[in-house]
């Protein structure tokens, strides 16, 4: 075997595929999103517990998750795409199911009156994202070819993002007219601030990969 042969095997074996974690992350970012919008579907006190305890679940793992892909970035293997690039994607999933955690705590806190349909409407707009997330990126693990379905897919969480927050300004209209009662009132839109967070958190994860796409083609 030649010398170059040698050497291209060499770098192969010290190359790390990093999309494995990153699938494993936004598996547990679309369970848990699919857990609020349980939760935002029904009125059940032992539903909200049993789903915010089992999103918690989903956060706890997510941690390790990104724990072991920064060990990893840390390694001094060869990746294909840019460590910074893959940091800020992996860091942008952790934040996204932080906040989808948050807002289920925030539903056993405030134990609104009633879920209003806008409400329930906002949960499923960010489970609708997480599964658009999730299908995006395996497709991570051959960028040239996937180029434009990647594309597609993070075109996808931008459009149900903008769907977001026009479903919720509507809705911050809705309560300020017809809820008199300002305790509740204020549970209402505390909620729907977190719905319209969370589905930013996700489009934030699309942005960052469209940037490390961006960076891949610059190389």
């Amino acid at each position: 075997m030649g010398l170059y042969k040698k050497m291209m095997m060499a770098l192969r074996k010290r190359r790390h595929d990093y999309v494995p974690i990153l699938i494993q992350q936004t598996g547990f970012i679309s369970k848990a999103s699919g857990l609020l919008a349980s939760m935002f579907s029904s009125h059940d006190n032992d539903l909200w517990a049993q789903n915010e305890k089992e999103i918690k679940v989903c956060e706890v793992r997510g941690d390790a998750l990104l724990s072991e892909f920064h060990e990893m970035l840390s390694g001094g293997l060869m990746m294909k795409v840019n460590k910074l690039d893959l940091q800020s994607v992996s860091m942008a999933m952790d934040d996204c199911i932080d906040a989808i955690k948050d807002t289920a705590k925030a539903v056993l806190i405030y134990q609104p009156e009633r879920i209003d349909s806008q409400l329930e409407e906002l949960s499923l707009i960010a489970s609708s994202q997480s599964r658009a997330i999730q299908d995006m990126v395996p497709l991570l693990s051959d960028i040239k070819s996937n180029l434009s379905r990647i594309s597609v897919c993070c075109d996808r969480v931008t459009e149900l993002e903008h769907t977001a927050d026009e479903a919720y300004e509507e809705y911050i209209g809705f309560v300020f007219r017809n809820v008199k009662d300002v305790r509740e009132l204020i549970k209402y839109k505390t909620l729907a601030e977190m719905l319209e967070n969370t589905t930013d958190a996700h489009k934030k994860i699309s942005d960052r990969v469209r940037n490390l796409l961006l960076n891949y083609l610059s190389d």
